[in-house]
């Protein structure tokens, strides 16, 4: 018996194993990018809750692109709207100065809240 066949039916190569030939398949390779926190949150939910879609992402090879691409939306969304509602809720360097405990706890309060909207937005879906 041959190491290797050629399938011209479905165009694949065959190793034989044991008594048994099967699919000489691999993974794409994938370019690696950093994925920071919030893509390893999203990756553990996708593991944990909607594994078929992490399995076509990982088997696409599209899941490190995929995790990065969601984090740097994360990290983005999460700058742009901790700004804005330290300017709305007028927590300022000025305050800071004057009052860092007050400017810290609000700060916090304000960290929480951009963590939950981003959570909900982009995280849990």
């Amino acid at each position: 018996m041959n190491k290797y066949i050629f399938n011209e039916n479905n165009g694949l190569w065959y190793e034989l194993i044991g008594d048994y030939y099967f699919p000489c398949l691999t993974v794409p390779a994938e370019e690696e990018q950093l994925v920071g926190v919030w893509g390893q949150r999203h990756k553990r939910y996708l593991k944990e809750y909607r594994p078929v879609l992490y399995n076509a992402l990982l088997l696409s090879g599209k899941l490190n692109g995929y995790l990065a691409d969601i984090d740097q939306q994360a990290r983005e969304q999460f700058d742009t709207i901790i700004q804005q509602m330290a300017e709305a809720q007028g927590i300022t360097e000025m305050l800071k100065t004057s009052d860092p405990m007050k400017w810290v706890g609000l700060m916090n309060c304000c960290k929480a809240q951009v963590e939950e909207i981003i959570f909900s937005d982009l995280i849990y879906v």
